[in-house]
């Protein structure tokens, strides 16, 4: 995972991710991005059990001087994107967190794809990454992060963030990004390889797309949009993530 990250300083914009993330004391918090702990330790004061994920080592004495003697908090100074989230213990049932920047969207797909003990997401990312996430089909930034996230979470943006909050000041914008997962909804692997594979050359035709990583599929990709009602040539920024599932269903069984 990157270093490098810019750290909130601003108690406003702190007040604010605790209200939207109604925390309770049953709850069990993933942040990723500890940093100097600021948010840590808000998160400890109210949720049931912590688990705090940090990169930097140079880090690791502040978080432990912080943070050490609480008993609800778990410091897991590793790679968020190594780190075998399915063993967190207990598991996380929420992620409160100011992402590192150049890992957020892996981050929070992960999280969605691996945790399914996770409800809801409530996250600090650069204003882009959190406008794909959230984005409708038809537009510039639906892709592959907005389907993938929509498969199974309600998503949108919760609010705009001066990049003034954070030191040191970062040279983009932020948004905080809410996530819910909707009971019930789990991405397949097919489904998700679908999507991959559909986005993957994203000037093309979706069939003819898929037609470049799965040979063979290029006519029967063309029939089943037909089926569902849309252009044959109909390309994948098109699809909701519901037709997606669809479009799976016909092709894969």
């Amino acid at each position: 995972m990157r270093l490098g990250q810019n750290f909130l300083v601003d108690r406003n914009i702190l007040d604010v991710i605790e209200r939207l993330a109604e925390l309770s004391d049953e709850d069990v918090v993933l942040e990723v991005g500890g940093g100097p702990g600021v948010l840590s330790q808000r998160l400890a004061e109210r949720a049931a059990f912590v688990h705090v994920v940090e990169l930097d080592r140079s880090l690791e004495s502040n978080l432990r001087g912080l943070l050490g003697d609480r008993s609800n908090v778990a410091l897991h100074m590793a790679d968020a994107l190594e780190l075998d989230l399915a063993a967190l213990d207990p598991a996380p049932t929420k992620m409160v967190a100011n992402l590192p920047y150049g890992v957020a969207a892996t981050v929070i797909l992960r999280t969605v794809a691996e945790l399914p003990s996770i409800g809801s997401w409530v996250v600090m990312v650069q204003r882009e990454v959190g406008e794909r996430f959230a984005a409708k089909p038809g537009t510039d930034a639906y892709g592959v992060p907005s389907v993938l996230a929509q498969l199974e979470c309600d998503v949108k943006v919760l609010r705009h963030v001066s990049r003034q909050v954070f030191r040191p000041v970062p040279n983009v914008d932020s948004v905080l990004l809410g996530l819910s997962r909707r009971a019930g909804q789990r991405a397949s692997a097919t489904e998700i390889r679908l999507v991959h594979d559909a986005f993957r050359h994203r000037r093309k035709a979706l069939a003819g797309s898929l037609q470049l990583s799965q040979p063979g599929t290029r006519e029967r990709a063309r029939a089943a949009l037909v089926e569902l009602g849309l252009p044959a040539d109909v390309r994948a920024e098109k699809l909701t993530p519901q037709q997606f599932v669809e479009l799976a269903r016909r092709l894969y069984g």
